[in-house]
């Protein structure tokens, strides 16, 4: 198919052309979305783990609070550069080679932290996973995104939130029952974290007989490749459709010579939608939720649960974590991006609110253990049900095609290096003023981030990449 004829034209949206795909088609795109997916349970299971991991790691390695901070973080730091890094290699080299290199990754790093003999090397290790993780944050929701057709990049990009959270979810399950069996005989976390090589192999073995992101051929003008992939996701007239305003842009991009970080400085309206793609990420993170993913089962044990008690009921937030994705994905096939980021802004400040006002007047015991659950589980509803989705979904749809990967993953870094930051010092805020006080804080920090979406965040479902690229262009000349 000769493109190059019809670049002086803007090409009919594809989103006008039904697709009537066969049902093999259609199982096509499930399976591409179900391997690519696993990138995201390894991204769930390697931040959730050291939730029920921690306690005994600091019996066995000796761990100070610094420590602990700093055996968590590692991770988070890791995944500030593997953000960066994998969206550049994704750009370069493609989505499915990059996330073959993640699978790799994520390998090797669950490993080094199973067999760590001390400290130093637990926060290599970590560093490692985190590495695999930040790219993996990246790259598959854009593989994602530029594979799905634009009436349900919303679905399918935030199938792997989903994952995520059952990540989430199979490694806080994990731990509880490996700790029942194991009890208190040493080493029983290094079972808890080996099971992460598991889904790495499967992630490494799919991705090779999955094909690579058709947007991703067009941007390389390699537009008869580019073709074949979206014959095997789309029928032949929405593919060709497609293909054709792909084709399109990309020829423009490649005139305008979009792509790093000169071109993001040197053109105005990029710049102002990196400003954006930084404030979706940090509204993600200064909720705290992920001071409740690493810290679930302390912050439990503090307000009144036994140990193994503890690690029992931070089950109820992996769980409803899984259910309020499912809710999530279905509202967002029905609800803008804009207004559900907003109310799910409004629902994780009020239940902060919430638990910070518990810890501070009710007294220790069940009751008041039961009401930080209940306020934990709240949380996580609002935040795994419309904040996470919303934010993943639209740091995959709102740069330009041929720096998606770049952008998304600068982003990903602010977003990387405000959780590192929060998970470094959350042990060392509780210990100094407090867990009130420092779930006051991220309160503070939710109203703040309310005006921010308010005032700043665009509006993006219901266009295919190509058109949103263009009304965002013409908003932010």
């Amino acid at each position: 198919m000769d493109v190059s004829k019809d670049t002086t034209q803007t090409p009919a949206p594809a989103t006008a052309v039904p697709d009537d795909a066969p049902p093999t088609v259609k199982r096509r795109l499930r399976v591409i979305t179900l391997i690519a997916t696993f990138g995201g349970l390894l991204f769930g299971y390697d931040t959730g783990v050291i939730n029920g991991a921690l306690p005994y790691m600091t019996d066995d390695l000796g761990l100070t609070p610094f420590t602990e901070g700093m055996v968590t973080s590692s991770l988070l730091l890791g995944a500030a550069l593997g953000a960066v890094t994998g969206g550049r290699l994704s750009d370069g080299r493609g989505r499915r080679r990059a996330i073959l290199i993640l699978a790799v990754l994520f390998f090797i790093g669950a490993l080094g932290c199973t067999l760590a003999p001390n400290t130093a090397i637990t926060v290599v290790a970590r560093f490692v996973l985190g590495l695999a993780v930040g790219g993996a944050s990246v790259t598959v929701p854009v593989y994602l995104a530029e594979v799905s057709p634009a009436e349900r990049r919303g679905a399918l990009v935030t199938r792997n939130e989903l994952m995520i959270v059952s990540g989430q979810l199979l490694a806080f399950t994990s731990n509880a029952i490996i700790a029942q069996v194991g009890g208190e005989s040493g080493g029983v976390w290094r079972w808890m974290l080996v099971i992460a090589t598991i889904p790495a192999v499967v992630l490494w073995f799919g991705m090779l007989v999955m094909p690579e992101s058709p947007r991703w051929l067009a941007s390389q003008s390699r537009f008869g490749e580019a073709l074949d992939v979206l014959k095997q996701v789309r029928s032949q007239q929405r593919a060709e459709a497609e293909l054709a305003e792909v084709s399109a842009l990309a020829v423009k991009d490649e005139q305008e010579k979009l792509g790093g970080w000169q071109d993001m400085k040197s053109t105005p309206w990029v710049r102002k939608l990196m400003f954006v793609g930084f404030g979706i990420a940090i509204v993600q993170q200064i909720t705290g939720v992920n001071t409740i993913m690493y810290y679930g089962t302390q912050i439990l044990t503090d307000a009144g649960f036994a140990a193994d008690s503890a690690l029992t009921a931070n089950i109820a937030n992996g769980v409803i974590s899984v259910l309020a994705t499912f809710v999530g994905i279905w509202l967002l096939g029905r609800v803008a991006r804009r207004p559900m980021l907003m109310a799910g802004q409004m629902g994780t400040t009020a239940a902060l609110l919430l638990i910070g006002v518990f810890s501070l007047v009710l007294p220790s015991g069940d009751g008041r253990a039961y009401a930080v659950l209940a306020m934990t589980v709240t949380f996580l509803a609002f935040q795994q049900g419309a904040i996470s989705p919303v934010t993943w979904l639209m740091l995959s749809e709102i740069f330009p095609m041929r720096m998606r990967g770049f952008g998304m993953g600068v982003a990903a870094v602010v977003l990387w290096l405000t959780n590192f930051v929060i998970g470094l010092v959350f042990p060392s805020l509780v210990d100094g003023i407090g867990i009130s006080n420092t779930f006051f804080l991220f309160v503070l920090a939710g109203l703040f981030s309310l005006a921010f979406v308010k005032l700043y965040v665009p509006e993006t479902k219901g266009r295919t990449l190509e058109t949103l690229e263009a009304e965002l262009k013409a908003r932010y000349s």
